[in-house]
């Protein structure tokens, strides 16, 4: 089963520090590689001095559960182009008060594909 838990439109930025950041919304996440580990999200909730916008547009946040060509993760879907989506999966979900940090994978997979 493939649930809409979210959708809206996403910027992702870059600031004078070099630091990525994805805003979805009214969230804002720090998009940070860490060796041996790879890249993660980390709550941020400091204003930021934006230096350049690398991307934006419409994302999707998909909840999958028991489908034969999709792993059961949350899914972020976001819009690179005209058409064209890049998917992520959310190994433990997206980061909070609680839980600061969470492992983004970029996958092939993606929830609005015609072939699954």
């Amino acid at each position: 089963m493939v649930s809409l838990i979210d959708s809206g439109t996403y910027r992702l930025v870059e600031t004078k520090a070099d630091t990525k950041l994805l805003i979805m919304g009214d969230n804002t996440y720090a998009w940070i590689t860490v060796d041996d580990i790879g890249e993660i999200l980390v709550t941020s909730n400091k204003q930021h001095r934006i230096e350049s916008l690398l991307s934006s547009g419409q994302y999707r946040l998909y909840d999958v559960d028991d489908e034969p060509k999709l792993t059961d993760l949350l899914h972020l879907e976001l819009e690179a182009g005209l058409g064209e989506w890049q998917g992520y999966l959310l190994l433990t979900g997206l980061p909070d008060e609680q839980k600061k940090r969470s492992r983004i994978v970029p996958t092939t997979d993606l929830v609005n594909n015609p072939d699954n």
